[in-house]
């Protein structure tokens, strides 16, 4: 069985749920095809511009996730993504409005929409790269529209929607700032946007580990796990895309597995494996076995199961309107810091006035 243990960074809250069996063979299975969905290729607010790094295969990730959509107990891998789902959906609970127009740009198969209510949000816009995804997507009690398109040229005009919504997908995007500021753009003034991402100390063990051990048994060591934003980078990108009133935390959640092999079959499984450019192809099997050993020797626990961290970052921010509060002037205060004492002093002398 894996164990998923979350503690938020801010509320130091725990959670601790039982998801699944271990690991089975992936089995693919040849299906029929449905019919097709809309694909909508203008792309309207494309950001990509001169200089732009270009780290991620995104041909690649299409493919993986196309992989991982085939594979016959395809429900079985969604545990993480559903959590995530959950606590996005949490966070558009707090704001107390109805939204009749939103968009979930990397839906997967819909896990935040599945948490989510007719009387919050009225119609829903579903995007992501892969059709096979797209056509597993959840029950709602909102009707959705499914388009398929990829999250770095979204492919609709300027203020459309009155909330886009984002989870475990944009660390994936070669172009985060330009994405930020296409979100941007598709949202109405005063529209707000919500996202999930993983940060930058996901998977550290698994990282340390396959490093160690390539250097121990080849003289070096390549890339395995892909680069992810720091949590100190988040708000300079959202507010250099145009938002305000911005608020980011940090969530950390904790899987348990059985093995490092089966921690790594769930990333492919979740279609999370790697595909920065300069990837290594092969995986010696020496190396494996030798950071499978290290990994169990440095964080394994008594029980034998070893974690798999996984760091959330969450994300607030809204569209610039006249109707939001605005911070003071300088100069417009009224009292001063340096009269906070003499307020508290006269309040105590009143209390011993009168008893």
């Amino acid at each position: 069985m894996n164990n998923l243990v979350s503690s938020r960074a801010v509320g130091g809250a725990c959670l601790l749920c039982r998801r699944g069996a271990a690991v089975s063979a992936r089995v693919t299975q040849q299906r029929p095809h449905p019919p097709p969905l809309t694909r909508l290729s203008s792309r309207l607010l494309s950001s990509r511009q001169g200089g732009t790094m270009n780290v991620f295969d995104r041909n690649m990730k299409r493919r993986q996730k196309k992989w991982a959509s085939s594979l016959q107990e395809h429900n079985k891998y969604d545990y993480l993504r559903d959590e995530v789902g959950s606590r996005v959906a949490d966070r558009i609970y707090d704001i107390a409005r109805t939204f009749p127009l939103a968009l979930d740009v990397g839906c997967g198969k819909s896990h935040i929409a599945e948490h989510l209510s007719k009387e919050v949000v009225e119609r829903l816009f579903l995007t992501d790269i892969s059709d096979g995804l797209l056509r597993q997507k959840k029950e709602s009690e909102m009707p959705t529209h499914c388009v398929m398109a990829d999250e770095e040229f979204l492919p609709f005009r300027e203020n459309t929607f009155d909330l886009v919504v984002s989870s475990l997908s944009m660390h994936w995007i070669n172009d985060l700032p330009g994405a930020l500021r296409q979100i941007h753009q598709v949202l109405k003034p005063d529209g707000v946007f919500i996202g999930a991402m993983v940060g930058g100390e996901t998977l550290y063990e698994l990282r340390c580990s396959l490093q160690l051990a390539e250097l121990e048994r080849e003289g070096g060591f390549s890339p395995h796990i892909s680069p992810y934003t720091a949590v100190t980078d988040l708000g300079n990108l959202l507010g250099q895309a145009g938002f305000n009133m911005l608020t980011v935390d940090v969530d950390e959640i904790q899987v348990h597995y059985p093995g490092m092999l089966d921690v790594m079959c769930d990333l492919q499984g979740m279609g999370e494996s790697n595909c920065v450019w300069n990837r290594k192809s092969l995986l010696h099997r020496d190396t494996i076995l030798a950071a499978a050993a290290v990994y169990k020797e440095m964080y394994g626990n008594e029980d034998g199961s070893v974690p798999a961290t996984f760091e959330i970052l969450y994300m607030i921010g809204w569209k610039p309107h006249e109707s939001q509060v605005k911070p003071a002037k300088r100069g417009s205060a009224t009292a001063s810091f340096a009269d906070l004492s003499k307020i508290s002093q006269s309040e105590a002398s009143i209390k011993t006035d009168n008893p």
